[in-house]
């Protein structure tokens, strides 16, 4: 089923006697469970015409690299071989999304697209919705519940977004049913990249090439449904009571896949709805509730990537205190390199340097730290959102963004006042050996380096 509250016209044109049914993939890079997907299928089906899938690799995503860009196009290699095998033309081209799309349509009847929250994914749609001379349709699939059905409005917290979000849950926890086209499209001649050969793919870009490929994470939906059976089987029981300790893995490793739309947070609720575990109320309470509330904080809040983004409580007891003695300050490159006094805190940075991602309570306790160590409260969370984009796969997400600017306030609440930080929440390592061996896990870290 594909709710009418996921599809929104971005345009008003009449449909066009076209070639095709285009659909422009962007966000949600996956065959399975896509609603945009679906719904192009559809509308095909009633105009007698075989579907497009085309993709736009631009270059000069802001502050991605060859490590993001490994991932993404190991999940679009993967994805051109399943759309094959549904009778999909998959044309990826070398160009700016919004042009690409632009290009393309010239022979397509109706252009579908899917959705993004970030800035940079609004804009590419409005400049294609303001040049398409056929109709444009976005439809989202990367939210159980569309952000609008939530909340019309930026939400102060989980708190205030889990009732409405539970409220329309039975709406939205609704398996969709996918066919495949009637009419093939593989015959057409239409030009696209060959991304058999990823190294060559990513030789013809103009990329960071300082943070290179992890081998900890490989793209692509079959590595992701990988991570899930394995989180079902062995980790879901225990991931109440162990998910906050980093010398065990009890995550899911899905944020990277998530980001990349490789896989649907709609697919993981309904594997993990089926089971009896104890720990599903918990991880459903992450995988929808807090990471929608993050999409609700992008979509509403203009300034999500900059410190005047965060509550006026946070900033205004942040700047009281901003003259407060620092008892180590340390510049962005000390911080890049972890060259710190705190053993924990270098080797969650050096863990995220070696895997693309940091243990989510190491997270946490890691932008807490920047906080005290930079000279002002602005210069750390510059300083956090630069090293959580650069080295992070889920970085430059709506996750990303969110969790750095909970370490400033964001979504919580204010606390007893102390130095630097003001009522914003505190944490120490005292808190880490309460809850965990962080000695075993400085060591884990380390092992990575060998």
């Amino acid at each position: 089923m594909i709710q009418q509250s996921r599809i929104k016209a971005l345009n008003v044109r009449d449909v066009k006697k076209g070639d095709f049914v285009l659909y422009w993939m962007q966000a949600s890079q996956r065959v399975e469970c896509n609603h945009a997907l679906e719904y192009a299928v559809r509308r095909a089906d009633e105009l007698r015409l075989p579907v497009v899938v085309f993709f736009g690799l631009t270059d000069d995503f802001p502050e991605a690299n060859e490590r993001h860009y490994a991932f993404m196009l190991e999940g679009l290699s993967d994805l051109g071989l399943k759309l094959e095998k549904e009778g999909i033309r998959f044309v990826v081209r070398k160009i700016s999304p919004e042009r690409g799309v632009v290009e393309l349509s010239k022979r397509a009847s109706l252009v579908v697209t899917d959705r993004g929250y970030l800035r940079i994914q609004k804009e590419w749609r409005d400049k294609a919705a303001a040049a398409l001379t056929c109709p444009f349709v976005q439809v989202e699939s990367d939210a159980v519940v569309p952000i609008e059905e939530a909340s019309p409005k930026e939400e102060y917290a989980a708190a205030t977004l889990r009732p409405k979000i539970r409220k329309k849950l039975p709406d939205y926890l609704i398996e969709l049913k996918e066919r495949r086209p009637a009419k093939d499209s593989l015959g057409l001649d239409l030009e696209s990249l060959d991304l058999s050969n990823i190294s060559r793919v990513l030789g013809r870009l103009r990329l960071d090439t300082s943070v290179r490929k992890t081998d900890f994470y490989t793209g692509g939906i079959d590595q992701a449904k990988k991570h899930l059976r394995i989180f079902l089987k062995d980790k879901l029981d225990h991931f109440r009571d162990l998910r906050n300790n980093p010398t065990l893995d009890y995550l899911s490793h899905l944020s990277p896949y998530l980001h990349f739309g490789q896989i649907s947070p709609l697919f993981i609720a309904l594997k993990v709805m089926e089971s009896e575990s104890p720990g599903k109320e918990d991880f459903l309470e992450e995988l929808v509730v807090r990471r929608e509330l993050s999409l609700n904080y992008v979509h509403y809040n203009a300034l999500y990537d900059a410190f005047e983004g965060i509550p006026a409580w946070a900033r205004k007891t942040l700047a009281a205190h901003q003259s407060d003695p620092r008892p180590f300050l340390y510049s962005f490159a000390e911080l890049e390199s972890a060259e710190t006094h705190d053993p924990y805190w270098n080797a969650a940075q050096i863990e995220m340097i070696a895997t693309g991602k940091m243990h989510g309570y190491m997270r946490m306790y890691w932008g807490k730290k920047i906080i005290e160590w930079s000279r002002t409260p602005e210069e750390a969370f510059r300083g956090a959102l630069a090293l959580n984009n650069k080295y992070e796969l889920d970085g430059r997400d709506p996750n990303g963004f969110t969790g750095v600017a909970w370490c400033f306030g964001k979504h919580d609440r204010p606390w007893r006042e102390r130095a630097i930080f003001g009522s914003i929440r505190y944490m120490n390592d005292r808190g880490l050996l309460r809850k965990f061996d962080a000695g075993q896990y400085t060591r884990m870290v380390e092992r990575l380096r060998e």
